[in-house]
């Protein structure tokens, strides 16, 4: 199950699915307020979004088949909170943790979040995001900048347990030349687990991999699939 970075679709993992082997059953979440769901309320915290996740992931993770998330950027915040939301239940729901483009919740904040549209808009085209071709076209960012303002709001607002640890295998996905992530920042995800770690690097910045989506594809596959069984019997990424 894929879960969207700020401002993000479902639509953005699509290209994605050609590159995982036949029998991987994926999906991607759909937050409120974009594309088909335009009309719905934003959700304006990490937290509630992992409340909204919850009743839905909590069906495949109690199927006879592995549930493994998979989280950008906010989605990857998105992502580590729905897991343990789901390690919490009696009796445990099992996941698989990756996450892309995020420090882990152990990091401190050392950077001032955009608040204003104009710096919400620079800061997505520094990042590359897939908006950023979009930043200088009114129309179209007038229906982009209400989901973007809001997830903006909610990272910024995010505040994570640093102590929180998952009895999940997590794989961590970064950018060799991420600027809001360093190497010792994505590593650091290693003490959120008490099981399997795994840390892997690509070539690119933040929006890493739309550059790498064979390569991204084959690590998640590969890494679910040799560290849990068979991956055509993996319920989601």
């Amino acid at each position: 199950m894929f879960c969207p970075h700020a401002g993000g679709a479902a639509s953005f993992f699509a290209p994605f699915v050609r590159h995982f082997p036949a029998g991987f059953d994926l999906s991607a979440v759909q937050y409120p307020g974009r594309q088909e769901r335009l009309d719905e309320p934003l959700v304006p915290t990490v937290e509630s979004l992992a409340d909204h996740l919850l009743p839905i992931l909590r069906q495949f993770a109690t199927a006879p088949v592995p549930l493994v998330i998979f989280g950008h950027s906010m989605g990857a915040s998105v992502a580590f909170e729905t897991a343990l939301r789901l390690a919490a239940e009696e009796p445990v729901a099992p996941c698989r943790l990756v996450v892309s483009g995020r420090s882990a919740p152990s990091v401190p904040r050392v950077h001032a979040y955009a608040t204003t549209d104009r710096e919400i808009l620079d800061d997505l085209a520094r990042l590359g995001g897939t908006q950023a071709q979009f930043v200088n076209d009114p129309e179209i960012m007038e229906v982009f900048l209400p989901s973007l303002r809001n997830d903006y709001g909610a990272v910024a607002r995010y505040r994570p347990s640093g102590e929180a640890v998952l009895d999940a295998p997590l794989l961590c996905l970064t950018g060799e030349q991420d600027p809001r992530v360093s190497p010792e920042e994505a590593a650091a995800w290693k003490t959120h687990t008490s099981a399997e770690f795994r840390l892997e690097s690509f070539p690119g910045g933040h929006f890493f991999l739309s550059d790498h989506r064979e390569a991204v594809a084959r690590t998640v596959a590969d890494w679910a699939g040799s560290s849990h069984g068979d991956p055509s019997t993996a319920a989601g990424a």
